[in-house]
């Protein structure tokens, strides 16, 4: 609560000199000018606490959601919370020359408060990127030198492919799964992003980690930059050259440019294409319809395992069982296999 206090006691000072010049410009007396004052204060007292409560939750819930952040973070945060007092004092410079009232002061003092707390919350959320970004630091710590070697690194692309979880099941992967920081950081990005597809697509990354490691599998945050990788991919495939393990992707440009320089690689896509039911085209195939589709005249049914069968002009048959269809093509998905088909 000294937050909330200190953040009213600023207010209702502020409150107490704007009373006290305006009774003086009303009632030049004592008595109006005390009264003036007085009202001042029991405003400044009411609003500041109530202001200061919402403010105070709203630091509490960022608290929150910090926990555990790196120093670098904390650095950020402190350096980018001077930042904003300075900038509250310049912003309010024109009080001071505009309007010449006792109550300038307080107000400035206010506005510093206020924004040194934002900065400070920028800072130690963002502070990674930030300092990449400005191009402050290009090492923010070293990368561990007793990661096994033979593990696996996981691209962006591959934690947020759906075949990683069933993979880490099987017990196909390394001895350890590395999570490059540049990813974590890209996953929490996005998991933030106002993109609801985006969205959802990285917290359910999250969660898979999450479940990797509630199945036994050691999954290690590997903190530390790449100095002179400029993308998220780039940064993936220097820290897997550097402790000699395969990188995990569901990028082909990736794939293609390891598979040709001969280093380790799996392409979780291309593995899940090879794995796929081969539906060729002419095959005939029962399917229980069951929406229509995105085109016109579409209908929409699933194959016993799953995987989504599209209907060209049938719309008519929603709702019926084991119709008789021909396929037409196939196209691997995040999803799976997606069958495109006509009617028998």
């Amino acid at each position: 609560m000294l937050f909330v206090e200190i953040f009213r006691l600023i207010v209702a000072v502020g409150g107490a000199l704007a009373g006290l010049a305006i009774g003086n410009q009303v009632d030049a007396s004592t008595g109006g000018r005390a009264l003036g004052a007085a009202i001042g204060v029991l405003v400044g007292y009411v609003v500041g606490g109530i202001a200061g409560r919402l403010m105070d939750r709203g630091v509490r819930e960022a608290a929150r959601s910090l926990r555990d952040v790196p120093a670098p973070e904390l650095l950020a945060g402190t350096f980018l919370g001077g930042l904003g007092l300075l900038v509250a004092v310049v912003v309010c410079v024109p009080l001071f020359v505009v309007v010449g009232q006792p109550f300038d002061y307080v107000l400035a003092a206010a506005v510093a408060w206020v924004m040194g707390a934002i900065g400070l919350k920028l800072g130690m959320a963002k502070g990674r990127q930030l300092a990449e970004a400005l191009g402050v630091t290009k090492r923010l710590a070293q990368v561990r030198p007793d990661l096994a070697p033979g593990g696996d690194v996981m691209d962006t692309s591959a934690v947020m492919d759906r075949s990683l979880l069933v993979l880490g099941r099987a017990g196909l992967f390394g001895p350890e799964l590395l999570l490059p920081e540049p990813v974590a950081d890209a996953l929490a990005t996005m998991a933030a992003s106002p993109d609801p597809v985006s969205s959802r697509r990285a917290r359910r990354a999250i969660e898979t980690v999450d479940l990797l490691r509630d199945l036994g599998l050691k999954v290690t945050v590997v903190q530390g930059d790449v100095p002179g990788a400029e993308t998220v991919e780039d940064k993936v495939e220097a820290l897997a050259d550097r402790v000699g393990a395969r990188v995990i992707t569901c990028s082909t440009e990736v794939a293609q440019r390891r598979e040709e320089a001969g280093l380790p690689v799996l392409d979780l896509r291309k593995l899940a294409s090879d794995l796929a039911p081969d539906h060729v085209p002419g095959e005939r195939l029962g399917v229980d319809l069951v929406r229509t589709g995105r085109q016109p005249r579409q209908a929409v049914g699933f194959l016993p395992d799953g995987d989504m069968v599209v209907v060209n002009d049938a719309d008519q048959l929603i709702g019926k069982s084991d119709v008789e269809v021909v396929v037409l093509s196939t196209r691997p998905t995040n999803q799976g296999l997606l069958v495109f088909a006509r009617l028998a």
